[in-house]
């Protein structure tokens, strides 16, 4: 008994792994999405801020536009590296800007 009942909770806990992980996929888009709102570039807070222009972000099954701030780097001398779109056989997919 006390063997099934193991065997019930590690099939549950794989099934509830699996799905968290899918759940957490790229997201493929045929046609790239545009942002057509200005973003007016303020001053800069301080001579530090690294300005952030095109970012998107995944969004229930879609992508947002996140691009449009400054940001100070986490450490001194990274550097930002922009996000780009890849092609690939199933569309399109975004590959985040990151510090390096």
């Amino acid at each position: 008994m006390q063997n099934i009942t193991k065997k019930m909770i590690l099939g549950v806990a794989i099934a509830l792994t699996c799905g968290s992980l899918s759940s957490s996929a790229q997201i493929f888009v045929s046609v790239r999405p545009r942002h057509d709102v200005i973003v007016e570039r303020p001053a800069p807070p301080s001579p530090r801020h690294v300005w952030i222009d095109e970012e998107w972000r995944p969004n229930h099954g879609h992508y947002e536009y996140a691009g449009g701030r400054w940001e100070a780097p986490p450490r001194p001398g990274n550097q930002w590296r922009p996000g780009h779109w890849r092609d690939t056989p199933r569309g399109s997919v975004w590959v985040p800007g990151h510090w390096r």
